[in-house]
């Protein structure tokens, strides 16, 4: 009988089909959820609702935010200087507010209720303020308006003049109104002995360090007061405590004090 060889069997091989798959198991199955790997990482919704709000939105709120704060303070300034202005107004005295009037008509050379640099200096220097060139050209940047804007103004407005006092790049008018504040400030802010002084030098035009007989009598004069030359003399008697004649500045402002 013949002995028949018995092979070994053939080894099995495995089934192997698709992409990485084992013995019939797929790789994605037989390998662990990784949280490290990136595909795997959850995206974070930072749009939806309960998100974190975006850059650009919050960079826009902030600067409008700041847009109002701004606002709020320039309101609160402009308010601050109004009431400001006009309780300098009313301290004026009636002769007070005459006066500053009557330099603005005075120096409106050409009536049209406003005034330029010349004018404006010239008027301040009247009321016995004479400010450097600096000073009243801050005023006119402050308040002023270009006079190109009155050109096209009301039919009301009478034109402005073909030559005018003062041109430039940008010629700047000063109204009535803002005058009057201005002048009203200055008078305001004043030392009293300052005032007297002024007054002094009306009375003493020549700058003789004294008032005489005869400057009471030209004020009288020139203001309309009927006194008599003996009252004047008297007044020069009472008050000329150093028998000088007149009466001194430290004596007039000693009188003016009380």
């Amino acid at each position: 009988m013949a002995t028949s060889t018995s092979h070994p069997p053939f080894p099995s091989r495995p089934y192997t089909s698709g992409l990485g798959r084992t013995g019939g198991q797929s790789a994605f199955q037989s390998t662990p959820y990784n949280t490290q790997t990136p595909f795997n990482a959850p995206v974070q919704n930072t749009a939806g609702f309960g998100g974190a709000a975006s850059g650009p939105s919050t960079t826009q709120q902030q600067r409008e935010a700041q847009r109002l704060e701004r606002e709020r303070q320039e309101r609160a300034e402009r308010e601050r200087r109004e009431a400001e202005e006009r309780g300098v107004l009313d301290r004026l005295s009636e002769e007070q507010r005459e006066e500053v009037n009557e330099a603005f008509s005075l120096f409106d050379l050409d009536k049209d209720n406003y005034i330029d640099y010349h004018e404006l200096k010239v008027a301040l220097k009247a009321l016995g303020f004479d400010l450097p060139k600096t000073e009243i050209l801050n005023i006119l940047q402050t308040y002023g308006i270009p006079a190109s804007q009155l050109s096209g103004g009301p039919s009301n407005k009478q034109p402005l003049p073909a030559q005018p006092t003062f041109s430039g790049p940008s010629r700047l008018l000063l109204s009535h109104a803002h005058f009057l504040t201005i002048a009203a400030q200055r008078i305001d802010g004043r030392d009293p002995r300052e005032e007297i002084l002024r007054a002094f030098e009306l009375f003493d035009m020549e700058g003789k360090g004294r008032i005489e007989l005869g400057d009471l009598r030209r004020v009288a004069r020139e203001l309309g007061e009927g006194l008599q030359e003996e009252e004047l003399q008297a007044m020069i008697e009472e008050f000329d405590v150093r028998g000088e004649g007149g009466i001194g500045r430290e004596e007039f402002v000693g009188i003016c004090l009380g």
